[in-house]
């Protein structure tokens, strides 16, 4: 398989589409064929057989503790997200390998940044990749698979590994053995193939064994009829029993399956039979090609028949759609003009439940004794406070007035008493 894919990946060639490496977007198409939508499946199995030979499951998946990747892994979209996830691990991976310096990119490290140094160091090592960089994103594809089939290439090449001529096992043929019968004679002829380095030369039958094992026969026969001079076998006897044993005198020779001739022969007979039933078939595919026909000349005709006789019906019919559709329109101009009629209708129900709710606010408050009575309650303690308030006064007065007849009793009390001593100092 590593052979198969180091031929792939150095001709470029693959299912006849002809595709150019490293000269334009990735696996640029040249010429179209049927296989040119599966071509990123050939080199995505190329992809893995080269990992391989890099010894990825031990250096890479083991120590990064992922799962080993399908054949067909980065060719068909499963989850976007671990897909470029494992794209740029890997192609840091093979960067490395490659001998180039490059950090293995984590989780949350921006998209398009990783993508450009992938891409640079891409170019880096002469290959191009001229298509956009938001090819890479998805993490599948055939830009992913292309990307890292040049990585791996580069990584071989480090290393200094080199594609090799394939060695094919020699298969020992095995020999046909025939059973031998007195009543029956076999001649075998063998076929010896001689293989020289380049081309196999054609098989040829030995003649000369069989022109002796035919003369030793002869002699024995003659050797042993030595003394019959003459037949005495009845004509219709001998004739009966030559019918008898004709069908066992009969010529075995070996033959290869692997002859080239035997294929040639089949080929023939599988062509022969392809022609065959093709007569057959054409003829078939004729008459049901005359029928359809037929058919759809006669659906078409029928159809012109009836447009014409229902060409009132449909004008009609479009007349009444118009109206239809006016009708339509008119009613959603009548929707809107309701709708904004019941907006404001809403807007003046509320507006009069407030009214109506100050109104019986207003006339409950009239109609209430209790405001009135609060009031006398209150009058007759603003009263009472009013008395209370009165006596504190006249205490207070009462109070003042004692205190400043004391005074005044001191005062004078006090003038008395400097007064006669005076008088008695003057005296003496």
């Amino acid at each position: 398989m590593a052979d198969t894919g180091a031929a792939v990946s150095a001709s470029g060639v693959e299912d006849g589409v002809y595709r150019s490496r490293g000269e334009g977007a990735g696996d640029e198409v040249v010429e179209g064929g049927p296989g040119a939508a599966y071509h990123m499946f050939v080199v995505m199995e190329d992809l893995v057989e080269k990992l391989k030979l890099l010894c990825y499951e031990e250096e890479f998946l083991r120590k990064n503790n992922l799962k080993p990747p399908s054949r067909h892994y980065f060719a068909l979209p499963t989850n976007p997200g671990e897909q470029f996830y494992m794209f740029c691990t890997l192609a840091a991976w093979l960067i490395n390998k490659a001998g180039r310096p490059f950090e293995q990119p984590q989780e949350y490290d921006d998209p398009s940044a990783t993508i450009s140094n992938i891409l640079s160091e891409l170019r880096s090592f002469g290959r191009t990749a001229d298509f956009p960089p938001s090819k890479l994103k998805s993490g599948y594809g055939e830009h992913v698979c292309y990307v890292l089939d040049c990585l791996a290439e580069e990584a071989l090449k480090y290393i200094g590994f080199t594609w090799k001529r394939p060695i094919y096992p020699v298969e020992e043929l095995e020999e046909e053995i025939i059973p031998e019968d007195d009543a029956e004679l076999t001649l075998k002829m063998d076929e010896e193939f001689v293989e020289e380095e380049t081309d196999n030369e054609e098989n040829f039958t030995d003649l000369n064994a069989l022109k002796a094992q035919t003369y030793h026969l002869d002699m024995k026969e003659s050797a042993k009829q030595e003394d019959i001079l003459e037949s005495t076998t009845d004509a219709a006897e001998w004739s009966l029993e030559v019918e008898r044993v004709l069908p066992q005198l009969k010529v075995t020779i070996g033959t290869d399956n692997k002859d080239w001739r035997i294929h040639v022969e089949q080929m023939h007979q599988h062509r022969s039979g392809i022609e065959s039933a093709l007569k057959e078939t054409e003829g078939f595919l004729d008459k049901l090609h005359n029928e359809t026909s037929r058919s759809l000349e006669k659906i078409s005709s029928r159809e012109k028949y009836i447009n014409n006789q229902l060409e009132h019906l449909v004008q009609e019919y479009r007349a009444a759609q118009a109206q239809l559709s006016e009708a339509r329109e008119q009613y959603q101009q009548g929707k809107t003009r309701v709708a904004e009629k019941t907006r404001l209708l809403s807007e003046l129900t509320e507006e009069l439940e407030k009214v109506k709710q100050e109104i019986e606010e207003r006339g409950s408050s009239m109609t209430d004794g209790a405001p009135l009575v609060k009031i006398k309650q209150s009058l007759t303690k603003l009263k009472q406070e009013a008395i209370q308030m009165d006596i504190r006064t006249g205490v207070i007065e009462h109070t003042l007035l004692q205190a400043k007849l004391k005074e005044k009793s001191n005062m004078t009390r006090d003038m008395h008493a400097t007064i006669i001593p005076e008088s008695a100092v003057g005296s003496n």
